[in-house]
């Protein structure tokens, strides 16, 4: 009768101890004293490298972007805080003010 059995162990300490009770097994079974001793070293592991996290570009914010945030404001009656925010940017209208200012002037928006 012929049992296999596979066995996986990450302990070095426990695999050490199978590896010399097998060995104590065969001395008994052939009546042999084996003098080799097994020892498993265990393996040096690596921690993984951390993503390194990629500076992402400030999204552009678009005039349709702010046009659409700006309409949504007036129509809940804010046309006045509207009006000042955009001659705070230095524009009598919205297309008056610079496109780089845009994110800006959206984040003020989301205040009012």
């Amino acid at each position: 009768m012929d049992i296999n059995i596979t066995v996986r162990v990450d302990s070095p300490d426990i695999m050490n101890s199978l590896l010399a009770l097998a060995d104590a097994m065969l001395q008994v079974r052939t009546g042999v004293q084996i003098k080799e001793e097994h020892e498993i070293k265990p393996k040096e592991v690596q921690a993984p490298k951390e993503k390194v996290q990629k500076e992402e570009k400030p999204k552009t914010v678009t005039l349709e972007e702010v046009r659409g945030v700006l309409a949504k404001l007036s129509q809940n009656g804010k046309q006045q805080e509207v009006k000042e925010l955009i001659k705070k940017f230095g524009g009598k209208k919205l297309t008056d003010i610079s496109q780089e200012k845009y994110s800006e002037l959206l984040k003020e928006a989301e205040v009012i």
